[in-house]
C-alpha cells in the first residue's frame, strides 16, 4: 500500500491523502523519524507503495541485485497486511481460538473458571504494539538492503520520473530507469445506502478499542466471514448479511454449504439474500440502527455497536499520476499487466492488489521478487516471471478452509464431467471425539481429479488445522501429482490429513 495503509474510522484520508484530518499517529512508524534531508534524484529502481509485494521487489533489487533503489510510503510499512490486515487478523483468530479451546476444555475433563470476561482492551494494545515492532523490522530491513525509504507521497509524471511530495510539504522530482507500482486497494464502503459511512471498515476493525456487545457485518467474503467467526468465538452477538444463502462463493461448493451450516450451527446470526437500506445512529447512545430486507422480508437490527462494511476492496489508483503518464487500467481501476507485471507504458510495472489479479499477500511477494530478478538479475532471469495456477488460499474461518485449484463446477467446465472423478469424505475430527455433541465441528475434505491419470486439479479441505495443512498438499498438487501419488504416501496416524491419502 502506498497511501492507504491504514484508514481511520471518521478519521480517514482522502485519494489524494491530504485534505482531510487523520491521526498521524497510527501511520507513522514506532521510530517517528523519516527522511527530511534531500533524497537522490536518479535511481535505477523506484516503487511506489511500502507494502509487502513493493518491499519484497525493491529489497531483491537493492540486497541481491544491487540496483539503487527507493521506496516511497505515506503511511506505515508494511501496507495492507502487516498493519490492518493478515497479520494482526490471525493474531485476533489466535485469540478467538483460545476461547474455544476454554469452552472445549470441560469436555476434557478441565474445570476451567474464568474470573472475568476476556480482555479486549489489552489483548488490542499488545496486538498494536507487535505491529509497531514489525513496521520498525520493515524500516531497518530496507536500511540492511540498502533501499533508500522515503515517507512521502508519489505521484508518476511519465514513464521515467516521479514527483514525491515529503511530509513538510516539498516537493522533488525522481528521475528512475524502472517504476513499480504496487499501492494496493482501500476497503470499500457502499455510498448508495443513506448512513453507510456511520459503519466502518476492515480497516476501522482493528481500531475497535472495547469488545463490542452486538455487531453486524456486511459482506460473504474472507474478510467478512473470518470477523464473524471470531467475535462471535469472543461472546459477541454478531450478525452477518449476506447477498445470497451461502458465503465465501468463489470457493468450492462443498465448502460454502459445509461453513455456511455451521456458522448458523456456532450461533451466527446469518441474514441471507439481504440488502441495506438505511443506517442511523441514537445521539444519546451512540448505538446504530440498521434497516434491511433478507429472505424473511423487512427488518431493522436495533443497538448495533459496531457496522463493519466488508463488501471488497477498490484499488489507490487515484491521484498518483496514472492517467497523466498513460497506464491503462480497468473499468475498476485496477491497473492492466501482462504476466511480466508489464503495463501498457514501457518502464512502469504493478503488482499485488492493485492490478486485481490473485490478492493475496504472498503472491505480490513472489511476483515483486520475480520482477526485480527479470529487470536486474543475470541473463537466465530475464523470462522471471509468477505462476498464478495453483495458488493456495485459506480462510482463518470457524473451522478452518482450505483450497487450491479448481472448484468442482470450474473442473466440470474445463475437463467436462465424463473426465473427472470426484473424492470426497466428511467425518468427525477425533479432538471432537470424547466432546458433547454439541461442540463438534464437521470436516469435508474433496479431491477433484481430472483424466486417465488422475491429476489432482482441486483440493478442498475444511476443518481443524487445515491452513497449515494445505501448505504441504500445496506442493504436491503445484508439482502435478495424481491419486495414485496420494495413495503412494503412507498416512501417518491418528491425524485429520490422513484421510486425503486414504480415500476411495
Amino acid at each position: 500500500m502506498q497511501a492507504f495503509s491504514v484508514l481511520l474510522p471518521r478519521h480517514t484520508v482522502t485519494a489524494a491523502g491530504r485534505h482531510r484530518v487523520i491521526n498521524l499517529s497510527r501511520h507513522f512508524s514506532s521510530s517517528n523519524t523519516f527522511r527530511m534531508a534531500p533524497i537522490s534524484k536518479d535511481i535505477d529502481f523506484l516503487v511506489i507503495g511500502g507494502g509487502s509485494g513493493g518491499l519484497a521487489s525493491a529489497r531483491a533489487a537493492s540486497g541481491k541485485f544491487g540496483a539503487k533503489t527507493m521506496v516511497i510510503e505515506y503511511k506505515r510499512l508494511g501496507g495492507t497486511c502487516v498493519n490492518v490486515g493478515c497479520v494482526p487478523k490471525k493474531v485476533t483468530f489466535n485469540a478467538a481460538l483460545i476461547a474455544e479451546t476454554i469452552h472445549h476444555a470441560k469436555d476434557y475433563g478441565f474445570s476451567v473458571q474464568e474470573t472475568k470476561p476476556f480482555d479486549w482492551t489489552t489483548f488490542k494494545h499488545k496486538r498494536d504494539a507487535y505491529v509497531r515492532r514489525l513496521n520498525s523490522i520493515y524500516e531497518r530491513n530496507l536500511a540492511n538492503d540498502k533501499v533508500e525509504f522515503v515517507h512521502g507521497w508519489a505521484k508518476l509524471l511519465n514513464k521515467n520520473q516521479v514527483e514525491v511530495t515529503l511530509d513538510d510539504g516539498q516537493k522533488t522530482v525522481v528521475n528512475a530507469k524502472k517504476i513499480l507500482v504496487a499501492v494496493g486497494g482501500v476497503p470499500t464502503i457502499p455510498p448508495q445506502i443513506p448512513g453507510a459511512e456511520l459503519g466502518t471498515n476492515s480497516d476501522g476493525f482493528f481500531d475497535i478499542e472495547t469488545l463490542p456487545k452486538k455487531v453486524a457485518l456486511v459482506g460473504a467474503g474472507y474478510i467478512a466471514v473470518e470477523f464473524a467467526g471470531m467475535f462471535n468465538a469472543l461472546g459477541v452477538e454478531t450478525h452477518l448479511f449476506i447477498r445470497y444463502d451461502t458465503f465465501l462463493r468463489t470457493f468450492d461448493p462443498m465448502i460454502q454449504e459445509t461453513i455456511t451450516k455451521e456458522y448458523e450451527r456456532l450461533g451466527v446470526h446469518l441474514h441471507k439474500q439481504s440488502s441495506q437500506d438505511l443506517v442511523e445512529k441514537d445521539d444519546k447512545t451512540g448505538k446504530l440502527r440498521m434497516h434491511y430486507k433478507d429472505k424473511n422480508g423487512k427488518g431493522v437490527l436495533e443497538e448495533i455497536d459496531h457496522l463493519i462494511w466488508a463488501i471488497g476492496r477498490t484499488p489507490a489508483t487515484k491521484d498518483i499520476g496514472l492517467e497523466d503518464a498513460g497506464v491503462e487500467m480497468t473499468e475498476k481501476g485496477h491497473i492492466v499487466v501482462d504476466k511480466y507485471q508489464n503495463t501498457s507504458v514501457e518502464n512502469i510495472y504493478a503488482l499485488g492488489d492493485v492490478t486485481g489479479q490473485v490478492e493475496l499477500t504472498p503472491v505480490a511477494i513472489a511476483a515483486g521478487r520475480k520482477l526485480a530478478a527479470r529487470l536486474f538479475g543475470p541473463e537466465e532471469f530475464r523470462t522471471a516471471h509468477l505462476d498464478y495456477d495453483n495458488i493456495p488460499s485459506v480462510v482463518f474461518a470457524h473451522p478452518e478452509v482450505g483450497s487450491i485449484g479448481l472448484t468442482e463446477p470450474q473442473a466440470v467446465e474445463k475437463y467436462g464431467r465424463e473426465n473427472l472423478k470426484i473424492y470426497k469424505t466428511s467425518f468427525t475430527a477425533m479432538y471432537y471425539a470424547i466432546m458433547d455433541p454439541e461442540n463438534k465441528g464437521p470436516t469435508s475434505y474433496k479431491l477433484i481429479c481430472a483424466g486417465p491419470e488422475e491429476k489432482v486439479v482441486g483440493l478442498h479441505i475444511l476443518g481443524l488445522g487445515s491452513g497449515e495443512m494445505l501448505q504441504g498438499f500445496g506442493v504436491a498438487v503445484k508439482m502435478g501429482a495424481t491419486k495414485a501419488d496420494f495413495d503412494a504416501c503412507v498416512a501417518i496416524h491418528p491425524t485429520s490429513a490422513e484421510e486425503l491419502v486414504t480415500l476411495k
